[in-house]
């Protein structure tokens, strides 16, 4: 075989590129000699360099939220702090002006409003008439919802209307309607026209289904903005799937439109229960002080407690047990969508 000048000195070049390449990574060629593999460069960690790091793992501005958890601090943390200090105290006008060295009795408030206050009595009221708003506001705003989806003339004006009662301060709203239930106002000369007495809706038994109705007329507005907001997200394209598969009205609410709406309507559920529970202004301004029986709600109990009696530790106490109550349906909530905090994002990229 005749090799040329060319071809010997391009081989000569290649011989010499390769021990060069060899001479420079002896390390990653050749193995220890009790069999086990070299170690790798320190330079590199888990395949990459040591100093390098993923997208996530870059230095984030987190003093960028100090100014908000301060805030949270004072607003939130502090009152909390104090109020469960002052729950485990003999708290009362003689002792308000040196609260700090009030007598310690631990819980003893908490064992009193539970057994020789009313306290239970208010927390069933509160959360069966709160219960009862919520489960009738529901299909009252899924109906007006629906009904004002579509575009008609003069739906601007309709969905005004609808959000009135709720945009109205609550305080107007309990004068209006304590105005109209009085013995001689609107509310019963419109019942004397069907032949209805409508007595005392003021004081007496009535006045919880007095109660439940105003609240029902302030609060179904919400739930109808939450769900006309999840309606609009449904996509054209599924309506119009569903009528060309030939679904009357209610199989396509139950098995096209109602599924989008599960998270609005589980959300307007909770926060509607929430509002009702902690509604303090509208049996206040409703009733009056002292309130009658049927309507003694949590907030107001604990309001007299407090500013009536002036029995501060008991009544730091029943605020306790509020916040309790308060949190077990938001935590069942939470629970029930799986709320990510970022822990569980951050194992699934490590993994």
């Amino acid at each position: 075989m005749v090799t040329t000048p060319e071809a010997r000195t391009r081989a000569d070049a290649l011989a010499a590129a390769s021990a060069a390449s060899a001479d420079a990574t002896p390390a990653r060629s050749t193995a220890r000699r009790d069999g086990h593999p070299a170690p790798s460069s320190p330079s590199r960690l888990n395949g990459r360099p040591r100093g390098a790091r993923k997208t996530g793992e870059r230095d984030r501005p987190l003093w960028m939220l100090a100014p908000g958890g301060i805030l949270m601090v004072i607003v939130i943390l502090v009152p909390l702090v104090l109020g469960l200090v002052i729950s485990l105290m003999d708290l009362d006008q003689y002792t308000l002006r040196q609260w700090v060295s009030a007598p310690f009795i631990g819980i003893s408030n908490y064992v009193e409003a539970l057994t020789k206050s009313s306290l239970i009595q208010s927390i069933g009221i509160s959360v069966g008439y709160s219960v009862l708003v919520t489960l009738v506001c529901l299909p009252i705003g899924v109906a007006a919802a629906l009904a004002t989806q579509n575009r008609f003339r003069g739906r601007g004006l309709v969905r005004s209307l609808f959000l009135v009662p709720y945009v109205l301060p609550t305080f107007v709203v309990g004068t209006v309607w304590r105005t109209m239930l009085q013995p001689d106002g609107v509310g019963n000369a419109m019942l004397a026209n069907f032949g209805i007495d409508g007595g005392l809706w003021l004081n007496g038994p009535q006045s919880y289904w007095a109660l439940v109705f105003v609240q029902i007329w302030a609060s179904w507005p919400f739930i109808y903005l939450l769900v006309l907001s999840g309606l609009q997200s449904v996509d054209a394209e599924v309506h119009e799937a569903s009528a060309l598969d030939g679904a009357g009205w209610w199989t396509k609410l139950r098995y096209v439109i109602l599924p989008y709406l599960k998270g609005p309507i589980t959300l307007a559920l909770i926060i509607s229960f929430l509002h009702s529970v902690n509604n303090f202004t509208l049996p206040f301004v409703l009733f009056g002080i002292p309130a009658p029986a049927d309507v003694n709600v949590l907030p107001v109990l604990t309001y007299i407690t407090g500013f009536q009696n002036f029995r501060f530790g008991l009544s730091a106490a029943m605020a306790v047990v509020s916040l309790i109550l308060i949190a077990i349906p938001l935590f069942i909530y939470l629970r029930a969508v799986k709320l990510d905090t970022g822990e569980d994002g951050g194992s699934r990229v490590r993994k």
